[in-house]
């Protein structure tokens, strides 16, 4: 059977996904694309229900079916592939993290936020830290996460609360009155810190840093954006020691 009402109770359950409030009732949130659905799934995410237009339903094991105009209402994307699928929320609790981790203060693009993910899990960091950053399950977060957010573990919480299972770990702050990266040697296990697109990083967390390192740039560059900032620090700090 193929669903061709908008107002199917599964289709007005997965347009209200599009809600940060919503997701976050409900526990459930949308990943989109014929290649971000099978990574979610290899990754052994809980998929709550797959729903695909006719002709994929071969490739998607118990996908419900809908007309292209029921699936077309609900997607997030400008050219719609015809497949997404309704995940369930992790619940990553607060704990120290096992290795060198990333925390992100107050990230309010879901590309850059989505992106940073990206980069942290090619790079090898697989616990990043939020404190009032925007939704890393929103469609455009997890959309420029390239399927990066299905293998970390993202942990969101207060400064205090974060900064508290942070205890004991060097903080290193991406700032731009900070020691050259490329002459720094960082410690072995280290939490890297990336600030706010145009405030940068708290206070709170400044004073807590143990170093502080920037990036060279010529003085026709006034600044990097937070994410390739975030990508060649994290980069060099994890990889550097290692020639």
């Amino acid at each position: 059977m193929v669903i061709t009402s908008k107002y199917n109770p599964l289709i007005k359950e997965i347009a209200k996904l599009s809600d940060k409030k919503y997701r976050k009732i409900c526990g459930k949130y949308v990943v989109e694309g014929i290649k971000p659905v099978r990574e979610c799934i290899s990754a052994g995410c809980t998929i709550l229900n797959i729903i695909c237009v006719e002709g994929l339903e071969s490739e998607f094991e118990n996908a419900v079916i809908v007309s292209r105009a029921v699936f077309e209402s609900v997607s997030s994307e400008v050219t719609p592939q015809g497949v997404l699928a309704v995940v369930e929320l992790p619940s990553n609790k607060l704990k120290v993290p096992q290795d060198s981790c990333i925390l992100l203060d107050r990230l309010q693009d879901p590309g850059n936020l989505g992106t940073v993910i990206r980069t942290a899990n090619a790079a090898g960091y697989s616990e990043i830290y939020l404190i009032n950053c925007t939704d890393p399950y929103s469609p455009k977060a997890v959309r420029a996460s390239m399927s990066g957010i299905f293998f970390v573990k993202v942990y969101q919480g207060t400064n205090e609360e974060i900064l508290g299972v942070l205890k004991g770990i060097p903080l290193i702050c991406a700032d731009m009155d900070g020691e050259d990266i490329f002459s720094f040697n960082s410690p072995e296990k280290f939490c890297l810190c990336i600030g706010n697109e145009g405030n940068g990083m708290s206070q709170e967390i400044m004073k807590r840093a143990r170093f502080k390192v920037s990036i060279p740039m010529r003085e026709t560059c006034e600044s990097l954006n937070a994410a390739v900032s975030a990508g060649i620090v994290m980069y060099h700090l994890k990889y550097d020691k290692k020639r």
